[in-house]
Order: structure tokens, then C-alpha cells, then sequence
């Protein structure tokens, strides 16, 4: 696909900053840089909040499209092309949508973002993980690529508006300073990302025995995509609608991106100590009271408190649903993590649309997030049974 000249010999260390960096573009920018841009195209264009939720939706459709045909071989002994080409992708994409002021064209191009996310997403993935093998320190700078990314989106929003005058002004530069920017992580990751190495074809999965637990976490995590895409896709532009101030609208998302960077490392010891399962449970309730702080606390703690919560728990949640998944399917774990994804995708393309729409006839993200949180409450109590069934020995 691409013809990039092969890198150095990289330590397993430095392969894993360069997946976080590649993780950085793919996802903080990517896939969540639209909502601190959100607020300067909802005013600039402008386009209603159920405009905003179709949008959305149309990336997480993306998204979800990618993890589904990344399920297949086409990309097997190439997947350190398709990865440097979705990020290539990201950068055009990004810029893309500075270009047009049309919610089809917006849907189109954020629908082929999601595609390229998630293919870069989980090819990098799969090229830098089996350097992560008993060196966990290099699967959490991986993964903490995307919370850095997050950060880092926020702060480069916040620095557009403030030198454009406000955000209603300076969307479009916004999608052309963060495509500028994962051009260069491209350029910069198609040096020290290695070359699988040793690839084998995985063999013929048996088909997916479903038994109850299975069932409940698949529900489960389906609801939880539903349940945290809300606060997700809207908390700086529910921050706006509370006259909470563009610092504050910069601080929520760049506070939801430092916790997210350090929270498969913080939740660590508690996973060693309790299991996998109520650790699972612990952080979609930890969600649910950032879900419904972001709406029902004052607009300047509300929107802090709900980006930290948020941060501290979405990537968290996600990493940890999959490994219940794979224990409780452990003969067909691939088949099971494509049930899983396929649910939880679902969730999130249904959220922003239902948020978007109520939130246009309500005239708030109020409602939205009572329902999303509604949600979360349900999700974990489908969870429940799961802390005494998975041994805690296999968290």
C-alpha cells in the first residue's frame, strides 16, 4: 500500500512511543478531535445539535465498519502498511473537513475517518503489541497514546480559538492545524514503527458457544457504548450551553485526556486485588457519576468533574469488557471480541443520534445524559454476576 523505507532496530520501549503517538493521531485526533471542535461549528456554520449527532453517529459507524473488516486476513503480513495508510487517511481526512459546510459531506467524511481510525487503530496494534509481552509498560504508553491525543487536541483547540477570536472562527483552522499535525506523526511513525515480525496465520476459531455470562457482558458493553458516547461526543459543547468559559471548555476535554493516558496504569492495582469483573463494574459506576455531574453540577465543576471521571474510566472500561469477553469465550476469543465490538458499536452510533435529537426539542444535554446514565446503571447490573464467575486469579 505504502512504500516506506524500513526502520531502525527499535528497543520494545521506543516501539511503544511510537505506538502512543500513532494512537495519539488515530483516536485523539482522529476520532474525538471533533468535539472540542464542535461548539465553533455549531455557532460558525452553523448546524443544530441533531446535525451534531448524525455526525457523530457517521464516525462510529466508520469505526465500527473498520474493527469489522479488520476481523478478516486481507491485511495478514501487511499490517504495518495499512496502519501508516490509515493514518496517512486520518491527516487527509482531517483536513477534509475544513473544506465544506455540508452535514452529508460531514457524514461522508467522518464516516471514512472512523474507517481509517480504526484500521490504523488496530493494525498498529497488532504490530506493536507483541513487543508489550511480559513488558507491560509498553502496552500502557501504546494505549496511553490516546489520552495523550486527547490532551493534546484540546490544547491545540483552545490556542486556535483564542488566536481567531473565538471558536465560531477558527473551526475550520482547527481541522487544518489537526491534520497538520498527524501528518506529521505519519512521517514520524513511518520511521520507528517495525516490521511484524514472524507473522502466522491464526487458525480456524469454533464457532461461538454463547452461554449466559457471555450474553450479559455482550449486553453490557453494548449499553456502556451507548452510555459514555453522550458525555463523549458533547461534553465541551455542554459546557458552552452553560456559559462555563472557553478555559473551562479547554480544561474538561484536556483533563479528560491526561486521565484517560493514566488510567489502564492506575487501575492496575485494584484489577490485581478485587478481579477483573468488579473492576469493570467500579469504573462504569465512577462513569455514571461523571454522566450525570456533567449536567447536574454547576456548568464549571460539572464539566471538570464529568471530563475527569469520564478520562479516568472510558478506556478503562473498554480494555477490560473485551478481556471478560475473551476469558468467558476462551475457544473462540477473536469471534467474541467481533460480537463484543459489533454491540458496543451499535451503542455508539445510537447515542449521538438520540442525543442530538432530544437535545435539539429540549434545548439542553440534560435529558440526553439522565438517559445515557439510566443506561450505565443497567449495564452494570448486568455485570454483577460476572465479579463471583470470573476467577479473580485470571484478572
Amino acid at each position: 500500500m505504502l512504500q516506506i523505507s524500513t526502520p531502525q532496530v527499535r528497543t520494545p520501549l521506543m516501539i511503544g512511543v511510537s505506538g502512543g503517538v500513532a494512537m495519539a493521531a488515530a483516536m485523539g485526533f482522529g476520532r474525538f478531535f471533533y468535539t472540542p471542535v464542535l461548539p465553533g461549528m455549531i455557532a460558525g456554520i452553523p448546524i443544530s445539535a441533531a446535525d451534531a449527532g448524525t455526525i457523530a453517529a457517521g464516525n462510529f459507524a466508520g469505526y465500527l465498519a473498520g474493527a469489522v473488516l479488520s476481523a478478516y486476513g486481507w491485511a495478514s503480513g501487511r499490517e504495518r502498511q495499512v496502519a501508516l495508510g490509515g493514518l496517512l487517511a486520518t491527516a487527509v481526512l482531517l483536513a477534509a473537513m475544513g473544506l465544506s459546510t455540508s452535514v452529508p459531506v460531514f457524514v461522508v467524511i467522518r464516516f471514512l475517518a472512523g474507517l481509517a481510525s480504526a484500521f490504523s487503530m488496530i493494525f498498529t496494534s497488532a504490530v506493536v503489541l507483541p513487543h508489550a509481552v511480559g513488558r507491560p509498560a509498553v502496552g500502557m504508553l501504546h494505549y496511553g497514546g490516546v489520552g495523550a491525543g486527547i490532551a493534546l487536541s484540546s490544547a491545540l483547540a483552545f490556542i486556535v480559538n483564542t488566536v481567531a477570536g473565538d471558536a465560531a472562527h477558527g473551526w475550520r483552522i482547527n481541522w487544518f492545524a489537526g491534520a497538520a499535525i498527524a501528518l506529521l506523526v505519519f512521517l514520524l511513525v513511518s520511521r520507528g514503527l517495525p516490521r511484524p515480525a514472524g507473522e502466522t496465520r491464526a487458525p480456524v476459531e469454533p464457532k461461538l458457544v454463547w452461554n449466559r455470562p457471555l450474553v450479559l457482558i455482550t449486553l453490557s458493553y453494548g449499553l456502556f457504548g451507548f452510555g459514555y458516547v453522550i458525555t463523549a461526543t458533547f461534553l465541551v459543547a455542554i459546557a458552552r450551553m452553560g456559559n462555563a468559559g472557553s478555559v473551562v471548555e479547554f480544561l474538561a476535554w484536556f483533563v479528560t485526556g491526561c486521565a484517560a493516558a493514566v488510567s489502564l496504569f492506575a487501575w492496575q492495582p485494584f484489577v490485581r486485588r478485587l478481579g477483573l469483573g468488579a473492576a469493570y463494574c467500579a469504573a462504569i459506576a465512577l462513569l455514571w457519576l461523571g454522566v450525570l455531574g456533567s449536567v447536574m453540577l454547576p456548568a464549571v465543576p460539572g464539566a471538570l468533574f464529568g471530563g475527569l471521571l469520564l478520562g479516568a474510566t472510558f478506556m478503562v472500561v473498554t480494555a477490560y469488557g473485551l478481556q471478560l469477553g475473551r476469558q468467558l469465550a476462551p475457544q473462540s476469543p477473536r469471534r467474541a471480541f467481533a460480537f463484543m465490538t459489533a454491540a458496543f458499536g451499535t451503542g455508539q452510533i445510537v447515542g449521538p443520534l438520540v442525543a442530538g435529537f432530544i437535545a435539539e426539542r429540549s434545548g439542553s444535554f440534560t435529558l440526553p445524559s439522565l438517559i445515557a446514565a439510566g443506561g450505565l446503571v443497567v449495564c452494570v447490573g448486568l455485570a454483577l454476576p460476572l465479579i463471583r464467575h470470573v476467577p479473580r486469579r485470571d484478572a
